[in-house]
């Protein structure tokens, strides 16, 4: 069981190594051209490992970010995490020794791998889970690795590279929007964060936003539970 465990994990992740390593690669560049050597990069990945909060850090180390600043624009760039992890906490509840690494590690990509609350036939759930999210962060933290080791030795402009956190996260939408007949879910967090855009702002609307998809996923939840009772 547990060969076959490590070899569903590891296919269920493919999809997530071949985005990671490409914007690990991008950070670790980012990061050693603002003169963060190789041990940086390899740390923020294993101890922070947040990808969009990894790319903004950079520019926070540069412009020299004082404590406040650097926590209130963690919350708001990670703010996200608190809400679709909660959707998470009945599939983690019997984890185990697993549960504290699996709440660490689970990010944008992984809850997309692991929302569905299902591990292939033959495998243990909870170790699934748990090589599930291990196997994407070594995917980012070896690309942050290469990415430094290369940002090192060859030149590299790196206007527009912090645009790659968007364009997975476009990625991990049209892959969820293509596998299932259920868009529910999707629209409303088009439509709740085009609305939040445009009420509060674009240096505001993320909080609003994920509070007012919180908010209709909930209603609808409950209506849904309604019906089949």
């Amino acid at each position: 069981m547990k060969k076959e465990t490590i070899k569903q994990a590891f296919y269920k992740t493919i999809p997530v190594m071949a985005g990671y390593i490409v914007l690990g690669i991008g950070f670790g560049i980012l990061l050693r051209n603002a003169g963060y050597g190789v041990l940086w990069a390899a740390s923020m990945s294993l101890f922070i490992y947040a990808g969009s909060m990894q790319y903004v850090g950079v520019g926070l180390l540069t412009g020299g970010a004082s404590v406040i600043t650097t926590i209130i624009t963690t919350i708001m760039v990670n703010a996200r995490h608190l809400f679709y992890s909660i959707s998470m906490v009945d599939k983690y509840k019997d984890a185990g020794k697993y549960k504290p690494y699996m709440i660490f590690a689970l990010t944008d990509e992984t809850y997309t791998l692991l929302c569905d609350g299902k591990a292939p036939e033959g495998t243990d759930p909870n170790l699934y889970r748990f090589l599930v999210s291990m196997f994407d962060q070594c995917y980012w933290v070896t690309g942050s690795i290469i990415g430094s080791i290369i940002g090192g030795v060859l030149p590299f402009s790196t206007m527009g590279i912090e645009f790659s956190m968007t364009a997975l996260f476009i990625a991990s939408f049209t892959e969820q929007w293509l596998t299932t007949k259920d868009h529910i879910p999707a629209m409303t967090g088009l439509l709740s964060t085009l609305l939040c855009l445009v009420v509060f702002g674009s240096e505001n609307f993320l909080i609003p936003a994920m509070l007012l998809i919180t908010l209709i996923l909930t209603l609808l939840r409950k209506r849904e539970e309604g019906e089949t009772v």
